[in-house]
Protein backbone atom coordinates (compact mmCIF):
# COMPACT_ATOMS: atom_id res chain seq x y z
CA UNK A 1 0.00 0.00 0.00
CA UNK A 2 2.84 2.40 0.82
CA UNK A 3 4.45 1.71 -2.58
CA UNK A 4 1.21 2.70 -4.33
CA UNK A 5 0.96 5.87 -2.24
CA UNK A 6 4.56 6.74 -3.11
CA UNK A 7 3.89 6.34 -6.82
CA UNK A 8 0.67 8.36 -6.58
CA UNK A 9 2.35 11.16 -4.65
CA UNK A 10 5.22 11.26 -7.15
CA UNK A 11 2.70 11.55 -9.98
CA UNK A 12 0.82 14.37 -8.22
CA UNK A 13 4.01 16.28 -7.42
CA UNK A 14 5.33 15.94 -10.95
CA UNK A 15 2.05 17.19 -12.40
CA UNK A 16 2.14 20.19 -10.04
CA UNK A 17 5.69 21.02 -11.09
CA UNK A 18 4.99 20.67 -14.80
CA UNK A 19 1.61 22.44 -14.95
CA UNK A 20 3.07 26.01 -15.07
CA UNK A 21 5.10 25.03 -18.14
CA UNK A 22 2.02 23.66 -19.85
CA UNK A 23 0.07 26.83 -19.14
CA UNK A 24 2.97 29.08 -20.17
CA UNK A 25 3.06 27.60 -23.66
CA UNK A 26 -0.53 28.72 -24.19
CA UNK A 27 -0.14 32.30 -22.87
CA UNK A 28 0.01 35.22 -25.34
CA UNK A 29 3.20 36.53 -23.73
CA UNK A 30 4.95 33.19 -24.31
CA UNK A 31 3.75 33.06 -27.91
CA UNK A 32 4.98 36.63 -28.56
CA UNK A 33 8.35 35.93 -26.94
CA UNK A 34 8.74 32.72 -28.92
CA UNK A 35 7.90 34.54 -32.17
CA UNK A 36 10.44 37.29 -31.40
CA UNK A 37 13.08 34.66 -30.63
CA UNK A 38 12.32 32.87 -33.90
CA UNK A 39 12.57 36.13 -35.89
CA UNK A 40 15.90 36.98 -34.27
CA UNK A 41 17.24 33.51 -35.04
CA UNK A 42 16.16 33.67 -38.69
CA UNK A 43 17.65 37.16 -39.12
CA UNK A 44 20.93 36.03 -37.60
CA UNK A 45 20.98 32.90 -39.76
CA UNK A 46 20.33 34.94 -42.93
CA UNK A 47 23.11 37.39 -42.05
CA UNK A 48 25.58 34.59 -41.36
CA UNK A 49 24.66 32.86 -44.65
CA UNK A 50 25.13 36.08 -46.62
CA UNK A 51 28.43 36.74 -44.87
CA UNK A 52 29.68 33.25 -45.67
CA UNK A 53 28.64 33.57 -49.31
CA UNK A 54 30.38 36.94 -49.64
CA UNK A 55 33.54 35.54 -48.08
CA UNK A 56 33.53 32.53 -50.40
CA UNK A 57 32.77 34.50 -53.58
CA UNK A 58 36.22 36.14 -54.10
CA UNK A 59 37.94 32.79 -53.60
CA UNK A 60 35.83 31.21 -56.33
CA UNK A 61 36.45 34.03 -58.81
CA UNK A 62 40.20 34.06 -58.21
CA UNK A 63 40.40 30.31 -58.82
CA UNK A 64 38.57 30.64 -62.14
CA UNK A 65 40.68 33.47 -63.57
CA UNK A 66 42.84 32.27 -66.44
CA UNK A 67 46.55 32.67 -65.99
CA UNK A 68 48.31 34.76 -68.65
CA UNK A 69 50.51 32.63 -70.87
CA UNK A 70 53.95 33.81 -71.76
CA UNK A 71 54.49 32.99 -75.38
CA UNK A 72 58.04 32.31 -76.49
CA UNK A 73 59.50 33.61 -79.72
CA UNK A 74 61.08 30.84 -81.71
Amino acid sequence: MSNTMGIASAFVLSSLFLSPFAMASESPAFVAQNAARTDAYETSRDEMTAKAQNAAQPQQTSANQPQPRAEKDS
